[in-house]
């Protein structure tokens, strides 16, 4: 079926119906350009999401990212952002292949299209205006035909009336005969011009009409055709992008499979074992007997109160709760007791001579800078350079990892100085290529380096050798004489970590003489702890016993005293009250008997 034979006479319909088609496909070139967007827009956004969760460099997030459940998820992630790349993929692919292609499509339809209307109206107008001259000739060849019919009617009249001159029947008859021959050439104009229209209108119908409508079809289903390719071609962008993205999706399915739960135990045991192993039984205290009490020796109180005692060789418990305490409070109290007996200022046994509680304390107090550490809770202050603030296993790492850290840079270093000392070869072979003693500086300054390192390394192996057993346990003493391998501007926060933590076994071996040494006047106890916000009360507590807290962070009680809880029991013996806003400090835990209130925290009303 042929538009030039079925439609010849729709041109107008034609005109618009072309003009429809290239809407079409601007319409369709739209909807590509907003379909890319919208891939660009969701490969951002994935992109955006991705690095949102991503773990930031040098911080805790990126430890954490040890465990298989982590590594997995930083593995989704990573795959988020390949099939992000798939999706600019396809909006880079579809702009090219579709969107680019097609416009520079529409620019030529459009130029053709004009082309071949502009054809078919400049025919229509030929042959309108042939129409327009057949119809003159038309017109003229009757009204002469007409005029030389009244002139030889008038002829004939004059003619038959014997009143008119002879030479007015003649005049009459010679304008008759012009008449006539008018309407002659008049026929013969209008048969030639007649004859001639026919014949270009047969040509405009049915050879330059068809012919220019042939090929506005042809124009059409090109443009129908390339709208088909293009739609396929949309189809298979998306289809070329399929085998990648299940490639991702099959990666975050493999991270998913990879995650061990058991070795992420092993991890949180590596991760914060602390290598103390858990305290022994307590003996059973036999009132009874007259004689001496006893107190187990697997118990607290003897490696935090009585600093001359040795354990016994089989006794497993040395202390272990000292590396869980937060705060630096009073040394533990002894164990809770069923008698007031037990206590400093209860009644005692008639036989049994003990040392008060007070002295005890005393003696702990004058040892130890508690300022100090104070103030090292309240800002921050670093642990110290060996680690000592750490329980044995944590410590034991961080001692490897620093050693670790060491030896790749001394070996940076060494590395460093054979490639000069290559060079400064080759220059003394070849002094022409450098002056060889342009690099005895550098080598010497990498030698400093070296050294440094060397014995930097050196002091870290011993306190790793000692936390693994392979030397003996210094005492505070001999840890004051390995100073040479520390910096000289340690801060007194970190000396006071050294000496509270420094054995493990949380006793003290410090000399007497060094007692001197570790005082801290009290001025320098400045106002910062003190301006710290109260805090706030979680429960309320009666005194079972009465208490002397004549030592610095203790508070006097007396047995049947009500009063206010604002830090519980963290392991270590002492609980911490309140006894109005002014009045607070810390009690032996066994002495009184708590009440918590977890909703308790507002102000408190004095009893």
């Amino acid at each position: 079926m042929s538009w030039g034979t079925e439609l010849w006479d729709q041109f107008d319909n034609l005109e618009k119906h072309t003009q429809w088609g290239i809407d079409v496909l601007e319409k369709y070139i739209k909807f590509v350009k907003e379909r890319t967007e919208i891939e660009i827009s969701y490969a951002k956004q994935l992109r955006n999401l991705s690095k949102k969760y991503q773990p930031k460099k040098n911080s805790k997030e990126e430890e954490e990212y040890k465990y298989t459940s982590c590594k997995a998820f930083l593995a989704t992630l990573n795959e988020m952002n390949d099939y992000a790349g798939q999706h600019e993929v396809i909006s880079e692919n579809m702009t090219s292949q579709i969107t680019a292609e097609l416009a520079r499509f529409v620019q030529e339809l459009k130029q053709e299209r004009k082309s071949h209307f502009h054809d078919g109206r400049k025919a229509q107008q030929y042959i309108e205006t042939f129409w327009k001259q057949l119809e003159a000739s038309k017109r003229r060849f009757e009204r002469d035909c007409k005029e030389a019919d009244r002139a030889q009617q008038y002829f004939e009249k004059m003619d038959a009336d014997i009143n008119v001159t002879k030479a007015d029947v003649e005049k009459a008859r010679q304008q008759a005969q012009i008449r006539h021959q008018m309407a002659e050439d008049s026929k013969a104009e209008y048969s030639s011009i007649l004859q001639k229209f026919n014949h270009d209108q047969r040509e405009h119908y049915h050879t330059h009409i068809p012919n220019i409508f042939q090929k506005i079809q042809e124009m059409e289903e090109r443009r129908i055709v390339r709208i088909g390719e293009c739609m396929k071609t949309y189809a298979e962008v998306d289809r070329q992008v399929i085998p990648i993205i299940g490639k991702c999706l099959d990666g975050i399915t493999k991270a998913a499979e990879s995650i061990d739960q058991k070795n992420d135990s092993l991890l949180v045991i590596e991760a914060f074992k602390s290598g103390f192993e858990p305290p022994g039984d307590i003996d059973f205290e036999d009132f009874t007997q007259p004689m001496k009490r006893t107190v187990s020796e697997s118990s607290l109180s003897n490696s935090r109160w009585d600093g001359k005692s040795e354990p016994k060789p089989g006794s497993k418990s040395k202390g272990k709760l000292w590396p869980f305490i937060k705060k630096n409070k009073p040394p533990p109290p002894p164990p809770a007791s069923a008698s007031p007996s037990a206590v400093p200022n209860g009644p005692q046994s008639p036989k049994q001579q003990k040392e008060p509680l007070s002295h005890r304390f005393n003696e702990f107090m004058i040892s130890k800078p508690k300022i100090h550490c104070f103030r090292s809770l309240k800002r921050g202050g670093g642990g110290p350079e060996d680690f000592s603030n750490l329980p044995p296993e944590q410590r034991r790492k961080k001692l490897q990892q620093k050693v670790d850290e060491l030896n790749k840079e001394i070996q940076k270093e060494m590395d460093q100085r054979d490639a000069l000392t290559k060079m400064k070869d080759v220059y003394i072979k070849n002094p022409q290529m450098g002056d060889a003693a342009s690099v005895d500086h550098k080598l010497t300054e990498l030698g400093q380096n070296m050294e440094k390192l060397q014995l930097e390394a050196q002091k870290f192996e011993g306190w790793l050798a000692e936390v693994e057993g392979r030397l003996p346990v210094r005492t505070e003493q001999s840890r004051r004489q390995s100073g040479m391998y520390d910096t000289q501007n340690t801060s007194a926060v970190n000396n006071c970590a050294q000496d509270r933590e420094s054995s493990p076994d949380g006793s003290y071996t410090e000399e007497p003489s060094q007692e001197s040494e570790m005082k801290v006047p009290v001025t320098e106890f400045d106002d910062e702890f003190d301006d710290e916000e109260p805090l706030p009360t979680i429960g309320t507590c009666k005194a079972l016993y009465t208490f002397e807290g004549q030592n610095e962070g203790t508070i006097s009680v007396m047995e049947g005293e009500m009063l206010y809880v604002i830090e519980e029991d963290k392991g270590d013996g002492w609980t911490r009250i309140r006894r109005n806003e002014d009045e607070e400090g810390y009690v032996p835990t066994s002495y009184v008997e708590v009440y918590l209130d977890k909703n308790a925290k507002g102000a408190m009303t004095y009893i």
